[in-house]
């Protein structure tokens, strides 16, 4: 049997675009009958179990895992694949609510090896999903939510049927590989739009918006709009979370649910939840029962780390995996709406694949202090091309090798009443959770061994 840290290298020892500077969005490199004859020699798990389809550009991860929970609280044994990790692959791929067992991937990865070694051109992406879906297949669950992991029409789950397609909200990303108009990306995404299965739609750029009803009326897909059809308004907020309501349009006097919570902060979180109850409205539709009481124990048990997440308190300490410039300005409004603070201390370190410049002007008009940092993620901008972007936007800012270090030095220098923020891409929020959980003696966050998505090795080979 492989070692979980075997199989970890199995896996990543191959193409892997999450790491090395994507491609272009074409078939050339995404190629989903390449992952189609890979799923067929697994005999086809994907087709075992009902699914959920979820792309967008922000809140996708929120709502996958709302809606997770809102049918595990209906009774159903869920499975939810999502992408990336914080602290360890196997949060990746989970089974009612607990991520994959180490045993469990060791396992995986070895049946897997005498398919993997007659397909050299299958990506770590595809290799993972594949194992999502078996998985999934093996433990019987009932429902399966998956997160798109890049763009929509090309991305590895997109061999998925669903019972219901989500589109959250479209905006600015990845323009390198998805294209640099609201339109073009919303054409990606709206790739998953299937013949006739449902769609479900978050609030959306007029554009990207007309790009998707295009895209569903050539399909014959009916489209439920978030903010057309579905709305939802705050009852009220504090550090615990929020309650609101979501009504159809025309019952706003009497909201079908008049009063829900969620543990997660943030006026997005709201569009989010609204748009995981408008999907559960839609499978209800289709014959999967979701009584009302789940939809309200589901959302109120949600569960998603690193998103503008509250460490600590006298100075709040804040964490949000906020990767673009609107998703900085949406973290900006959060923590000016739910957070008093006196001085804003901004922790920032982001990836080259992404837009460190419109993050940064975004951010630190709004900061009395920044400290620029970079992840141990092979994508990293460095701290010193950050400090030129910076400068460009005059503003001064302190260059620091490491995460922790920089997240001790903004500790040190903030009063009781500040606010120290961590943010510009998960692989940061991430060192941060870490260093957090170290610098106040907590128990360790599950991790995985050191080095084992950087380094192509060679693929060992299991004893017989």
């Amino acid at each position: 049997m492989l070692t979980y840290e075997q199989a970890l290298r199995v896996i990543f020892s191959r193409t892997n675009y999450e790491q090395q500077e994507r491609p272009p969005y074409a078939e050339r490199f995404w190629r989903l009958d390449r992952m189609r004859e890979l799923l067929q020699q697994l005999g086809n798990p994907q087709d075992s179990f009902r699914s959920v389809h979820i792309a967008g550009t922000k809140g996708k991860g929120s709502t996958t895992a709302m809606i997770e929970a809102i049918l595990r609280a209906a009774g159903y044994r869920t499975g939810m694949y999502t992408s990336p990790h914080l602290h360890t692959f196997r949060e990746r791929i989970r089974v009612a609510g607990q991520i994959i067992p180490e045993q469990d991937v060791c396992a995986l990865v070895e049946r897997l090896q005498p398919v993997l070694q007659e397909r050299p051109d299958v990506t770590v992406f595809e290799i993972i999903t594949a194992m999502a879906m078996w998985y999934f297949a093996e433990q019987e669950v009932d429902l399966g939510v998956f997160e798109v992991g890049l763009g929509g029409r090309l991305d590895a789950t997109n061999v998925l049927r669903p019972l219901v397609s989500v589109i959250t909200s479209i905006s600015l990303d990845h323009m390198k590989v998805l294209g640099d108009t609201v339109e073009a990306i919303a054409r990606e995404k709206g790739g998953i739009i299937k013949p006739g299965v449902p769609v479900v739609a978050s609030p959306q750029q007029p554009g990207a918006m007309q790009v998707l009803e295009e895209i569903a009326a050539r399909q014959g897909s009916p489209v439920t709009a978030v903010g057309r059809d579905w709305f939802w308004s705050r009852l009220r907020a504090d550090l615990s979370g929020q309650r609101f309501a979501v009504y159809r349009a025309g019952h706003e006097t009497t909201p079908e649910y008049p009063d829900l919570h969620i543990p997660l902060l943030g006026a997005h979180q709201l569009e989010n939840a609204c748009t995981a109850v408008a999907a559960a409205e839609m499978l209800r539709a289709q014959g999967v029962a979701i009584a009302p009481e789940a939809v309200a124990l589901g959302l109120s048990r949600v569960e998603w780390a690193g998103r503008l997440e509250i460490l600590g308190q006298r100075p709040l300490v804040v964490v949000d995996g906020a990767h673009n410039p609107y998703s900085a300005q949406r973290l900006l409004e959060a923590l000016r709406e739910h957070l008093p603070y006196r001085r804003l201390l901004l922790v920032f370190g982001a990836s080259a694949t992404h837009t460190p410049e419109g993050q940064l002007a975004v951010l630190l008009p709004a900061a009395d202090r920044a400290y620029l940092t970079r992840s141990q993620h092979t994508k990293a901008t460095p701290t010193l091309f950050l400090q030129a972007m910076a400068r460009e936007l005059h503003h001064e800012a302190v260059e620091v090798e490491t995460v922790r270090k920089a997240l001790q030095m903004a500790r040190e220098e903030a009063q009781e009443d500040d606010l120290i923020v961590v943010t510009g891409s998960l692989f940061v929020v991430a060192e941060a959770r870490e260093a957090w959980y170290g610098l106040n003696g907590l128990p360790p966050l599950p991790s995985d061994p050191p080095g084992v998505y950087d380094v192509p090795t060679p693929t060992p080979v299991a004893k017989k």
